[in-house]
Formats: C-alpha cells, structure tokens, sequence
C-alpha cells in the first residue's frame, strides 16, 4: 500500500551556523541532547532516511524544517535565510522526486516577503505548502499583519501546516518553573504545552474570524490533532455564531471544513477512534514525526489499525495525494 506522512523533518547544520548567536539563543531547545542526537537523521536525505522508508513502506516523506529558522530573524534578514533553506531542500531532494515533497519554510517576521517565498517555492519547486513552527515574535497567527501569508496561500491552493513551537519566556517562566530536573522543559514540550498551545492557535484562528475570512485556507495539525478531538465540543458550546467570538461557522463546522489532521508521534489506537468520531475520516493523514519517532513504529502502528480497506487507504495516503496533489 502506498504510504505518505509529511510531519517529517529536517535541519542542515551548515544553515543552521549562520545564524546569529542572539537569534540561536532564543531557541533554547538548539543545544538540547535530544537534537543533538538527533542532528545527523535531521540532516540526512538519501542515506538512512532513505533506507529506513524502504524498509518500513514509506512511499513519499513530506520534509519541513525543525528548530531554528528564519522566525528568529528579523524582517530585513529573514527572507535571504529562508530562501536559501528552501533552496537546499529543492536542490537535495531533486534526485528523489516521486519520495521527497516539502514544506516551505518561511520568513514570517515579513509577512509580505514570507508570501512571496510560498509562492516562489510551489511554482518552481512544486512545494506542496508551508510549514509554521508556532508563534513568531510571540505572536499568533491571527494578528492582521499575517494576513498576505494566508491570502497567498489562498490564492495558490496549498496547506499551511501549524506546528508547535518554543512558548514564550512569559508562559515558561509562568506554567512551567519550578520543577524537578528537566520536568518543566518537557512539560513545555512534547510532554503538554505543545499540543495545548498549537490547539489554541487552531481555536484562535476560528474564533477572531480569521478562517472565516480565508474559507478556502486549508490548515494541518499534528499529533492526532493536539486534543481538539477531545476538547471540540466542550470549545464549540461556549461560542455561538458571531456571539462569544468574531466567527460565522460555528468551531466544530470551521474544524471540519478547513482543518485536517495528522497521525504524527501518537501510536495508541483509541486516540485514532476519537478522531475519526470527531473529525471524520476524511480529516485525518498518516505521520510519523521523523526522526522524533522511528519509521518502525510508524509501521507497527499502521499495520494495527483495523479499519475497512478503502477507510485505511485514506489515512495512508490518499486524503494527503488529494490535499497536498501529490498524484
């Protein structure tokens, strides 16, 4: 069966070096030993990444940037940044083209030159979208001055694909001081505030109209859709239609119309039941969260999924051929 996942990632040291040490060091998690011992998966295309898909059935990997980027630079160096990144995804999957797609990494400190980018790299490179890692100068999404990236991206038909980030200072200082050891780091992370945070920018973005004013937008999130599965109902009954907030659909229609879902670093099967139940069959693709978590455990848990043939094949890869045009 084909198999397509696309919260895979990247970071290219040499890239990665030019930055600023001030802009690094807004990226605590940089030095971290866990990207350490990642750092030669991350930076790796055709030789283990490749190897370890065909030996685990991965027909096409969707490659985004992880860690630090062009969100850390300021509006005037970004762009060259994010350029030349995308430029070394393009150059390095180029041998590769039906098992390596991507994302764009995008300069969103300029919001105007990160549409540019987007559109740049889906017309010469076929990018099947972008990919946002959080909040950018601690800010989400829905500010106005974001707008040319969902506008552009509108207009060119691709996915923006919401991605955790670091929290602000404030909110670690706040949520997550005081701790044992290295818990409030985790807590931080993939541990909770991940997924609460990157579900909180989906209900932002649905509930100050900003989705409203792009209902062409498609966007993606990961990891069984940071518990808004769970959470959607409890959400949506405190917002009428323009009443609690600015939207005109109400959140569980707004999630269904516009937001899809990926598998990505969960491997438990009752969390998959509660999103097919919740956002539908047809809102929900396959990822793994390469290198984060391993293509056998990707595998492991495909083959355990007990659902109807042409049901496993939309989650497999045919919602992400048709979202992301891949066939």
């Amino acid at each position: 069966m084909r198999v397509v996942t696309l919260e895979e990632h990247v970071t290219f040291p040499e890239l990665v070096n030019k930055l600023p040490q001030e802009a690094k060091n807004r990226h605590y998690l940089g030095n971290s030993p866990m990207i350490q011992r990642m750092a030669g998966k991350l930076a790796d295309i055709d030789g283990e990444r490749l190897q370890s898909m065909n030996e685990n059935g991965i027909t096409v990997q969707v490659l985004s940037v992880a860690g630090e980027g062009a969100d850390l630079l300021d509006a005037t160096s970004g762009p060259a940044f994010a350029r030349e990144y995308n430029d070394t995804i393009a150059k390095r999957i180029a041998a590769h083209p039906d098992r390596f797609k991507a994302f764009a990494h995008l300069p969103t400190t300029n919001p105007e030159a990160a549409a540019d980018e987007l559109e740049r790299t889906v017309k010469d490179y076929l990018f099947c979208g972008a990919l946002i890692n959080g909040l950018t100068n601690d800010e989400f999404l829905d500010d106005a001055k974001y707008a040319p990236i969902f506008e552009r991206a509108e207009q060119l038909d691709v996915p923006i694909y919401l991605h955790p980030g670091l929290p602000p200072k404030a909110v670690f200082d706040a949520y997550y001081s005081n701790l044992p050891k290295q818990a409030g780091g985790f807590l931080s992370i993939a541990g909770w505030g991940w997924h609460s945070e990157t579900a909180l920018h989906t209900l932002r973005l649905i509930v100050s109209g900003t989705l409203d004013k792009y209902p062409k937008l498609k966007l993606i999130i990961g990891h069984m859709g940071e518990m808004l599965p769970m959470m959607m109902v409890r959400s949506d009954k405190m917002f009428g239609i323009n009443q609690g907030g600015n939207n005109q659909r109400s959140i569980i229609q707004t999630l269904h119309d516009q937001v899809y879902i990926t598998t990505s670093g969960l491997f438990t099967l009752p969390p998959l039941q509660l999103a097919i139940d919740t956002f539908g069959i047809d809102n929900i693709m396959f990822s793994i969260d390469y290198p984060f978590s391993t293509n056998e455990q990707g595998k492991q848990y495909l083959e355990s999924i007990q659902l109807q043939p042409e049901y496993l094949e939309k989650i497999a890869h045919g919602n992400a051929d048709k979202l992301l045009k891949l066939k």
